[in-house]
């Protein structure tokens, strides 16, 4: 099976099998995350029609890197977008309570064998591993991260910048989706 970073360059050269093997193998993980935050399952296919069309019209927004968490990542984003969009035009439509953004974490990182990202993440700095902790398995927004440990947004986001540069780099070549 090819690796979807060589899928993903033949998608930027318009390879339609390529994206046809990407989208096989990701698009029940892209479904399955958007129907997890919208509880609608025509919503869910919307999100992921759009995940793909996306993917497809602008391959140049992967930046290499571990494909499976980026789209995973990317269908989130779409989806919580979906959720704003349904609170900005019919509030009566959202469902009473949204699942905890851990648990779409958890979704996402079930494929990911789980001791190497705790063991990537403890090579981390305190200063980096605080803020994506926060942010990626608490759910906190940068600003509330600024607040919670004192330091200004900009630096906070540094720090996350920087520090998930670094995951991707201990991680590179061990973690498979």
């Amino acid at each position: 099976m090819e690796d979807a970073g060589r899928l993903m360059e033949r998608v930027q050269a318009r390879d339609a099998d390529a994206f046809e093997a990407l989208y096989d193998r990701y698009h029940r993980l892209v479904y399955g995350l958007a129907l997890r935050v919208l509880a609608d399952p025509i919503a869910a296919e919307d999100v992921t029609q759009a995940v793909f069309l996306k993917l497809w019209s602008e391959p140049s927004l992967f930046r290499g890197g571990n494909f499976g968490a980026w789209i995973v990542r990317v269908a989130r984003n779409r989806a919580y977008d979906a959720v704003r969009s349904r609170a900005a035009h019919a509030p009566s439509d959202l469902p009473e309570s949204l699942p905890a953004e851990g648990s779409l974490e958890e979704t996402a990182l079930a494929h990911i064998d789980g001791e190497q990202v705790r063991i990537a993440l403890a090579q981390l700095t305190r200063e980096q591993r605080e803020p994506i902790e926060l942010g990626f398995f608490g759910g906190v927004t940068q600003e509330q991260i600024a607040l919670r440990i004192g330091v200004p947004l900009g630096t906070v986001k540094t720090r996350i910048r920087s520090g998930l540069r670094r995951l991707r780099n201990i991680l590179e070549g061990a973690v498979t989706v």
